[in-house]
């Protein structure tokens, strides 16, 4: 069973380029852009305490800023999210051999990450 820990965040906007030099400069983080990710630059623990990512947003949402919470089940908690007066932003979503994530909006309209935990190699 997962801890339902905070595992990685998210601070993105319509100029990633500007918005990572702002946090690099503002803190001395030292970004590291993921190939095949445009403008999207991950940030690693030992930097902020928990890895997370500056830079682009996308068509869909140009600005925003997340967590990420590890989970057992995505689908899972999506519904759950939603049955509780959440809305879900994106489904279900597999970035093969990354992560799968999903992504809803709380009664508030928080925009949060759930995440699932890996599955240890058999």
């Amino acid at each position: 069973m997962a801890s339902h820990k905070v595992v990685h965040w998210e601070l993105m906007g319509p100029d990633g380029d500007k918005l990572t030099t702002f946090y690099s400069d503002l803190f001395g983080w030292k970004p590291e852009a993921v190939p095949g990710f445009d403008g999207y630059n991950m940030i690693d623990a030992e930097q902020t305490g928990i890895g997370g990512a500056v830079g682009q947003g996308n068509e869909h949402m140009p600005q925003y800023q997340t967590i990420y919470i590890e989970v057992e089940s995505v689908d899972e908690h999506l519904a759950k999210a939603a049955g509780s007066g959440g809305a879900i932003v994106m489904p279900r979503t597999e970035v093969p051999g990354t992560v799968t994530f999903g992504l809803f909006t709380d009664p508030a309209g928080n925009l949060v990450g759930v995440v699932e935990e890996e599955t240890p190699a058999a």
